[in-house]
């Protein structure tokens, strides 16, 4: 029934084909004829009336064309004019089929695609693209596995036999290996995670397998490093805090460079993940710092933020990061100012590093002016820094009481005592020895300005083994 079926449709192309023709020569070739000897005959038709008589019988114009049809047929099958000249054409992208037994080898080096170029006459051309079936196929059951590779020539099923063929590429280098297996963990990627809602995170992912077989060479599987399933965020389903159960979610394998290793078989080929999706947030405090210098004898009295002297905003993402964020922090410039008695600011309040949101991006701060006035506080309790891990430092005895210096209006520097500030001496780069280093004060008091001109004597030692 099948075979019966194909030579209907061949027949029904070569019979369009012809018509195709037929319609052809009579447009291009028998009308403007019979028009032009329409005009002949109209002029000299006092003389011709014998030929005039001829040509407006009913059925003179019908042999005409028949015969003027069975010339151009013969003129287009002794390949006279051009329609029948050898052309050539190429059929891009033609997919290749690959023969061989993929349960037991992995074959490296296959190509997708081909151009196939087709030369012949224009209808032999036609009626090869018209029938189809372009089938590139790379023949491999006869091949075994080696180190060595082989050099294997396409082949291509020739529909039309007048028309000539040539593949681009012709032959394929491949390699074949015998294909083995290996139990590989499995881990999750987040993909897209700017596309989730801000203010959602996300608190766990469960994989419905823990372990699956990769399939390859012996080469490839050696290559892998990590078996990830790629959980994809920018789903309309995650809209809201909850668990949600996904299928379907794809596989890959990485080396360990992170290059997508594509020759190897990871079976199954996707799990499902369980994503639990939460809102997690704390309020922190914003932190004004200042650039710049007041003019000589003024200081900060005072500082609100959009009316508060403390203000507060909520920070949305993962509870680590959260957690880890202490105040956000904005940057305003006082140089020069101090003798108007107040300055106003309008700032963007910007997300800390790892922050998905924050509930505002502006704020409005004022800052207040007075007379600047010092104090002296006496301490006595320092503390190090950045000193190396393997090493300790002593502050000997001989240090004292040290006096530091806080300038600010006398309201603010009044509050302030010896428990309100913490000393440091940095360490960074120091070794074992005894040396005299700056004391230096923490103060995030914008409001308030610490000199403290003082030298610390310190002796750092190496930490006991014991």
């Amino acid at each position: 029934m099948n075979k019966r079926k194909t030579k209907q449709k061949k027949k029904n192309i070569v019979v369009r084909f012809f018509s195709a023709i037929y319609n052809l020569i009579d447009r291009i070739l028998i009308t403007p004829i019979s028009r032009c000897i329409y005009k002949i005959t109209d002029k000299l038709k006092n003389n011709s009336n014998r030929i005039e008589k001829i040509l407006n019988r009913p059925n003179i114009l019908l042999y005409l064309s028949l015969i003027f049809a069975i010339a151009m047929f013969f003129l287009v099958d002794r390949e006279v004019i051009n329609l029948v000249q050898n052309e050539a054409e190429i059929i891009a992208n033609q997919p290749v089929k690959v023969l061989y037994n993929e349960e037991a080898y992995v074959v490296e080096g296959l190509i997708d695609n081909v151009d196939i170029i087709l030369t012949g006459n224009k209808s032999a051309i036609y009626l090869a693209k018209q029938l189809g079936g372009h089938e590139v196929v790379l023949d491999l059951t006869d091949y075994k596995p080696s180190n060595s590779s082989y050099r294997v020539k396409l082949t291509y099923n020739q529909m039309v036999d007048s028309i000539k063929y040539k593949i681009d590429p012709t032959y394929v280098t491949v390699t074949i290996k015998n294909k083995v297996s290996k139990l590989f963990d499995v881990s999750y990627e987040l993909l897209n995670e700017d596309k989730l809602n801000e203010k959602l995170s996300v608190e766990n992912v469960e994989l419905s397998k823990s372990e699956v077989v990769v399939k390859g060479s012996i080469d490839s599987l050696n290559k892998i490093a990590t078996v990830k399933a790629l959980v994809d965020l920018n789903n309309k389903d995650y809209a809201d805090a909850g668990l949600y159960e996904t299928d379907n979610i794809p596989l890959v394998a990485y080396d360990s460079s992170g290059n997508l290793l594509t020759n190897v078989e990871i079976v199954p080929s996707t799990v499902t993940a369980s994503v639990t999706l939460d809102t997690y947030k704390a309020s922190v405090p914003i932190k004004v710092l200042t650039t710049g210098n007041l003019v000589t004898g003024k200081a900060i009295s005072a500082i609100t933020i959009n009316g508060k002297e403390n203000y507060s905003v909520d920070v949305y993402g993962e509870k680590s990061i959260v957690d880890s964020i202490t105040n956000v922090p904005v940057t305003i410039d006082v140089d020069g100012l101090g003798n108007s008695g107040s300055k106003t600011y309008n700032v963007t309040v910007t997300k800390p590093a790892g922050i998905r949101s924050i509930s505002e991006t502006s704020a409005k701060i004022s800052v207040n002016f007075g007379d600047e006035k010092q104090k002296t506080v006496n301490i006595s309790d320092f503390h190090s820094k950045n000193l190396d891990p393997s090493l300790s430092v002593n502050f000997p005895p001989e240090n004292g009481v040290i006096s530091v210096q806080i300038k600010g209006v006398e309201n603010v520097i009044n509050n302030i005592n010896d428990e309100n500030i913490s000393a440091y001496v940095d360490l960074a780069g120091y070794g074992v020895g005894n040396y005299e280093v700056d004391l230096k004060i923490e103060g995030d008091d914008p409001k308030i300005n610490y000199i403290a001109s003082n030298k610390v004597k310190i002796e750092i030692s190496a930490k006991s083994n014991n």
